[in-house]
């Protein structure tokens, strides 16, 4: 069993959290969310142009790349949390341009060695799978794909077709961070993916607090939280291991208990 896979069978729903790579004590925060209690760990990758976030995330990117970071220091992060933490599933998050200019077949080959579960690749569409698809799974490592509120009945197969790890449902059209969809819309859209595909459903975008958290935990396999993780790292600098272990903490206790709570 891959460690995706058994982090969403552990009997309740998981808990995925996203930082930026090269944003504060990068190492201090992966150790702080695996303490919290993160069943899974994004860990974005730094780019100029990260169209799909929002400003806290944005600003985690610059504040990164202002410090140098590269390709290869996120390598070195991802093989060091690795050694550290064996069975913890780590996805790297970001855009094309940092993971195909040296070549599909490299940056596969680094994910692999580095012990990275996933990439979720937000400008790759389904149409593109060529360009970085066959690389990965070739290697081992899970392409996740995004579905959004647009993704109709017609293009879901394509958007499913060589997907794996887990579905990525993204609650809102629009950004990370600056708005919540309502949980009827999540629910229908939950119950959709599911009856096309046997992958786990994990939701993100816009979700900030433990009670947000547990209300979409009751109706999909995982809830993803990224923007408020990074506040707290733009807020406190090197000293965030702290804040963020115990928002982790209260996010996980929300999300693995939150079917055990009357709807």
């Amino acid at each position: 069993m891959s460690r995706l896979t058994a982090a969403f069978a552990k009997g309740h729903p998981a808990l995925v959290c996203f930082i930026t790579a090269g944003d504060g004590d990068t190492a201090a925060n992966l150790d702080a969310l695996v303490a919290g209690g993160a069943d899974v760990i994004e860990l974005g990758m730094p780019f100029t142009d990260p169209m799909a976030d929002g400003p806290a995330i944005q600003a985690a990117n610059l504040r990164a790349l202002g410090k140098g970071t590269t390709t290869a220091d996120i390598f070195a992060i991802a093989t060091a949390f690795r050694q550290r933490h064996p069975q913890i599933p780590l996805v790297l998050m970001g855009y094309a341009n940092p993971m195909v200019r040296r070549g599909p077949e490299w940056f596969a080959a680094e994910c692999h060695k580095a012990g990275v579960d996933g990439v979720i690749c937000v400008d790759i569409p389904p149409e593109e799978d060529a360009d970085l698809g066959p690389a990965l799974r070739q290697a081992g490592v899970s392409f996740i794909r995004l579905a959004t509120p647009t993704t109709d009945t017609a293009r879901l197969p394509a958007v499913l077709e060589g997907s794996s790890g887990f579905v990525y449902y993204v609650s809102v059209a629009g950004i990370t961070g600056k708005q919540q969809a309502a949980l009827g819309s999540i629910e229908e859209a939950v119950a959709r993916l599911k009856s096309a595909t046997d992958l786990p459903v994990a939701v993100g975008f816009g979700v900030r607090t433990p009670d947000q958290a547990s209300a979409i935990a009751r109706v999909a396999d995982g809830v993803v939280v990224g923007s408020a993780l990074v506040d707290l790292i733009a807020q406190h600098g090197t000293a965030a291991g702290t804040p963020v272990r115990e928002l982790t903490a209260a996010l996980a206790e929300a999300v693995h208990n939150a079917r055990k709570v009357p709807a």
